[in-house]
């Protein structure tokens, strides 16, 4: 009784330090999904053409790609703590420079600085909850990360409306003089500070303690997260992975045969690239002016945006639910079909668009199949590719190039991120059927990589986990 207790105990403790791990993904879905409401008054201040105003959206990812790619050799240098003490100063002032922007030029720089912020909180959160987790909860702690992102995306688009619903207008003056999308920007400095006061209490990941040579404080550290009944194997599976490491012909390398990297570190740039080339963020980067462009007023496509952004944080909830007892594969597999089949229904929405008064507009029944669509996409999207890809990065790469691996990953994730960001303005105006129909194309290759590629690593430790890639990436080769 009193083992179970403690067992207990320890479970409410992880669950704790992962909750507070993943409060950087709340800053990495606040920061990058705050412009979504300022992107018109955005253009219309600046006189932005199409091409500036996507490059003005998406140069905050040029800065992820940045702070992930750094991140990792930052993170096995200095600890997972004092990487989220940059990210969070990062956060802090790219959100007060952005607020106070003067030019165009100006509001993109401090866009990426903040995207150094977010690449490597998209970095830093996964890894320590992975390191922290034990097996038997890793897959839903790991999803935190991307429940974090949601309610961040949230927080950014409720916050916006709020903002231009008291200005009557995103460019409008509020307070002080200042426009309301400038203080959307502004409110992000709240979480930014929240995040460094909570990385100061965290303790470092035993996995990288041990790395460090430092036994004592991680013993200390596994021994008050770790069910009691685990903490020797836990403890012996770490030892383990990195000798095997050490003796490893590419010690701790991320170099490999395949392109210069390591067959490993490819599927999760692949999983990290198909995540983004779905195109789920132009939803939520680009939703509120999407929803005006064919006929929606301002407020109606605000409200739109929230409600989308709830539908992610609940199917978000589903998915902690269910990815540790149906597994991640069967997940990822019904989300790419649900959200192939939900884009290519969208792309068959716009086609069915109509100039009125000069303006674009969907007659009839499609709008609402459009909205509809719109929101079975994030409904296939939150509660599969979106949680499930960050568990998998967390889990499917050895012990000792893990943060460095995790890092190219995410790194690739954001240049896909820029490459749909910043493309799609352009080709919105070109043809929205033909952008929907290459989003619905990639959904349906996704299912196929899965199927092919990603086994599944439900219930096994992070070192089986990593195994388990490495066997079959050797199968394939053989």
């Amino acid at each position: 009784m009193n083992a179970q207790k403690t067992s207990s105990s320890t479970n409410r403790k992880v669950v704790g330090l992962a909750i507070a791990g993943a409060v950087g993904g709340f800053l990495f879905g606040f920061d990058s999904s705050v412009i979504n409401g300022a992107v018109d008054a955005i253009e219309g201040q600046f006189a932005l053409s199409d091409f500036l105003t996507g490059f003005a959206v998406a140069s905050a990812l040029l800065g992820c790609a940045v702070g992930a790619w750094i991140a990792g050799g930052v993170a096995d240098r200095w600890g997972r703590i004092p990487t989220m003490l940059v990210g969070a100063f990062l956060f802090l002032i790219s959100a007060i420079g952005c607020g106070f922007a003067f030019a165009v030029w100006d509001l993109i720089l401090w866009r990426v600085i903040g995207g150094f912020g977010i690449g490597i909180a998209s970095v830093i959160a996964p890894a320590y909850i992975a390191e922290i987790s034990p097996r038997q909860l890793r897959g839903r702690l790991g999803s935190l990360q991307q429940l974090a992102i949601t309610i961040g995306i949230f927080t950014a688009l409720l916050s916006d409306a709020l903002f231009a619903e008291a200005a009557g207008g995103a460019a409008n003056e509020l307070w002080f003089g200042l426009e309301a999308w400038r203080w959307m920007f502004l409110a992000g400095a709240v979480p930014a500070v929240v995040y460094g006061v909570i990385a100061l209490r965290l303790p470092e990941s035993p996995r990288f303690l041990v790395r460090k040579g430092k036994e004592d404080d991680a013993r200390r550290i596994l021994t008050s997260i770790t069910p009691p009944d685990e903490v020797e194997r836990s403890y012996k599976e770490i030892h383990e992975a990195i000798a095997a490491d050490e003796a490893a012909k590419e010690h701790g390398t991320v170099r490999g045969p395949w392109l210069g990297l390591k067959p490993i570190v490819w599927v999760g740039i692949a999983l990290s690239v198909f995540q983004q080339f779905v195109g789920i963020n132009v939803i939520f980067y680009y939703s509120t002016t999407l929803w005006r462009s064919v006929g929606f007023e301002e407020s109606d496509s605000f409200t739109i945006s929230v409600i989308t952004s709830v539908t992610n944080i609940v199917v978000t909830l589903i998915a902690i639910a269910l990815i540790d007892r149906i597994g991640r594969k069967p997940i990822l597999l019904v989300g790419s079909a649900g959200m192939a089949l939900s884009l290519a229904t969208m792309a068959v929405a716009f086609s069915q668009a109509v100039q009125v008064d000069g303006e674009p507009s969907l007659p009839g029944s499609w709008g609402p199949i459009a909205l509809v669509a719109a929101n079975v996409f994030v409904v296939a999207f939150g509660a599969s590719w979106g949680p499930v890809v960050w568990v998998l990065l967390g889990e499917i790469f050895p012990n000792r190039i893990r943060a460095r691996a995790l890092g190219i990953a995410a790194a690739a994730q954001w240049l896909a991120n820029f490459a749909i960001t910043v493309s799609f303005p352009p080709m919105s105006e070109a043809s929205l059927v033909l952008t929907y129909g290459m989003y619905a194309l990639f959904a349906a290759l996704s299912f196929l990589f899965v199927f092919r590629v990603v086994p599944e690593t439900n219930g096994m430790s992070l070192e089986q986990a990593e195994t388990l890639f490495t066997r079959k990436g050797a199968a394939k080769r053989g």
